[in-house]
């Protein structure tokens, strides 16, 4: 999505006329997106008069190229600044030029690959290079863009405030292998800026190539799960960006640097990256040697990783070297391991073992058992009485090992790249699980409700013949009463319209990959920490109105579930509503190019209905 295009000329015209951050932020508005902050509506202002001056000194470009800003890139909710657009000398190469512009004015090295510091933010932080973010993003379009992948993506970055005593942290020796694919210019360079453009796109194409950027074909968004193959043999199957790559390489500083034992805890919400890190550090440390292990307390997303690497060449044994479940190092010695990437660690409990019978605190164990512990938590996704992970928790596990903890800004996820990156669509899903159904008008991401979950089933059975990467998934309202098994089980599931369907619970730890699964409805336990390309989500009746008001109950659970067990010693009422609340959060968010939903309380349907036709999305009602 492009929030604003045009030809160099208009472009010129609208900066000069001094009116193209007002013109930005109304496409913004206009998209759904609102207004980006006075600090936004500044560097619009200051940065792109620069780069008008760059591209217009000496009439030297074509006015007829077309310019695009603020562009956000497909599955991601990042947007590339600046692209300039056209045909190469040849006539025939479709040629982008991608710019990252940036407003500061110092800049320092670090000792972190494709990382400097800078003052940002009102403090001095941690960032990608320039150079990096801009590769970044053009090798992110490319891998999802099926139109892009004729069109010749260069990559730069125009610092225009950074004067050239300023200006040796950005070309530090160590950053040569980037600045090479993707050059920085700073303030005393325009014309240097102007003349590489000028070298990519020589003749106007009447808009081809930012419309095929723009409205390009989507291909299939890879999954961890199907990557994993990929990322330990070390190919980069995923670029990180921003924060992520801020996140990895800190972290890989640490495990090189770390004298004592360091804990080293990461934070970010659904679909930010977290498990991409975790598995990215996995292969890097594997292959230099280090005895590392991804622990997760889920059996489900280790089963599924185990079984996609088992279609390699790797054995059994060192895929369980490998990957770990939160239980396994109760009797561990001390830092055996040099790194253990703990995922999802808000699932951590206490005791481990099938009766819950051995140790006494998981995040203490693992911290005792390696030399550095990196936890990647969302408080917000607890789902069980007897999860225990924590912040604090993990803090205080870590006093009583006399590890360091390692926390902050360079270690905060904040960008999420699953839901079509639609930031717009996590504010709707806060928003509807308290309550409110602000819905914006620009909802990019294909929510459905729907009034028929036969027909809900039917429309999400097709999508996945595509991919076999669509699931049926529901809040745990239904009791397991299939569990017998046999042909003629019963179903669990059973709503209007004839919807007949069983748990997956009696099946392999790997439903979310496995061929013949789709029939299934899936639970949080099984799908939690994992992705799909689409989701039918069931919202069962612990979720209802009463009195006009949204209320979760815990006694509408399942009597088979036993994530609310223990729960009156754990935070009593408040505590299971919240559980049941960030079920639901997980599970709406477990999608990364849709979501359907159907509600089995007719008045909390009826309630969602009518904010969506008031809203202007009578096309999401099936």
């Amino acid at each position: 999505m492009i929030i604003y295009s045009g030809t160099l000329g208009q472009f010129d015209k609208e900066v000069m006329e001094g009116g193209i951050a007002d013109l930005i932020e109304q496409c913004l508005i206009a998209h759904g997106l609102g207004g980006k902050g006075e600090a936004e509506y500044r560097s619009w202002n200051n940065s792109l008069r620069c780069i008008r001056d760059a591209l217009t000194y000496e009439n030297k470009i074509d006015r007829r190229l077309r310019v695009a800003v603020e562009f956000q890139i497909p599955q991601t909710s990042k947007r590339v600044d600046f692209i300039v657009s056209g045909l190469g000398k040849d006539v025939k190469t479709k040629n982008a030029v991608i710019v990252e512009l940036k407003q500061w004015d110092h800049v320092e090295a670090t000792d972190m690959e494709n990382v400097v510091e800078t003052f940002v933010g009102g403090a001095n932080r941690h960032m990608a290079h320039p150079s990096y973010q801009a590769y970044s993003y053009c090798q992110t379009i490319k891998a999802f863009n099926l139109d892009a992948e004729d069109i010749e993506l260069s990559p730069c970055a125009y610092l225009h405030n950074l004067q050239p005593r300023e200006a040796a942290g950005i070309w530090n020796p160590m950053y040569r292998q980037i600045l090479d694919l993707s050059p920085s210019f700073i303030a005393n360079q325009a014309i240097g800026l102007r003349d590489f453009i000028r070298s990519k796109i020589w003749f106007p194409d009447q808009g081809e190539t930012i419309k095929a950027i723009d409205s390009g074909r989507i291909g299939p968004t890879k999954s961890l799960q199907e990557a994993i193959g990929e990322m330990i043999e070390g190919n980069s199957a995923f670029c990180l960006l921003d924060e992520q790559k801020v996140a990895y390489e800190t972290i890989l500083d640490y495990v090189e640097r770390a004298k004592g034992k360091s804990t080293i805890i990461v934070e970010g919400g659904p679909g930010t990256g977290k498990s991409v890190i975790a598995i990215n550090l996995l292969a890097r440390l594997t292959r230099e040697g280090k005895t590392t292990a991804y622990v997760s307390k889920n059996a489900a997303p280790r089963s599924v990783y185990a079984k996609e690497l088992s279609k390699g060449h790797y054995t059994k044994g060192y895929v369980n070297t490998l990957f770990k479940g939160s239980g396994s190092f109760v009797d561990c010695y001390e830092n055996a391991y040099s790194v253990l990437l703990v995922d999802e660690a808000h699932r951590l409990g206490l005791k481990s073992g099938l009766f819950q019978n051995k140790g006494e605190n998981q995040m203490r164990e693992i911290i005792h058992a390696s030399r550095v512990s990196v936890f990647f938590i969302d408080e917000r996704q607890r789902i069980s009485s007897k999860d225990y992970g924590s912040i604090a928790a993990i803090e205080e596990a870590a006093a009583k090992e006399n590890s360091h903890i390692v926390k902050g800004d360079d270690l905060k996820l904040l960008s999420q790249f699953r839901c079509n990156g639609s930031d717009a669509y996590l504010s709707f899903v806060d928003s509807f699980l308290d309550g409110k159904n602000a819905i914006p008008e620009d909802l990019d991401f294909d929510f459905r409700l729907y009034t028929d979950p036969c027909r809900m089933r039917k429309d999400l059975r097709l999508l996945n013949e595509a991919d076999n990467r669509s699931r049926m998934l529901s809040g745990y309202t239904f009791d397991w009463i299939s569990k017998a098994g046999g042909r003629n089980a019963p179903y669990d599931i059973v709503l209007s319209g004839g919807f007949k369907a069983r748990w997956n619970l009696g099946s392999t730890q790997t439903w979310a990959i496995d061929p013949d699964s789709f029939e299934e409805v899936g639970c949080i336990h099984t799908s939690q920490g994992l992705e799909f390309s689409y989701v039918g989500v069931i919202i069962g009746l612990d979720m209802h109105m009463d009195e006009g008001k949204l209320v979760y109950d815990p006694k509408k659970r399942a009597k088979t579930d036993q994530s609310l067990r223990g729960i009156a010693s754990h935070g009593g009422e408040a505590a299971a509503m919240g559980i049941i609340r960030n079920t639901y959060r997980t599970l709406l968010t477990r999608g990364q190019k849709g979501c359907f939903v159907y509600i089995q309380d007719p008045a909390l349907r009826e309630k969602l209905k009518s904010a969506l036709i008031r809203s202007g999305h009578t096309d999401r009602i099936f």
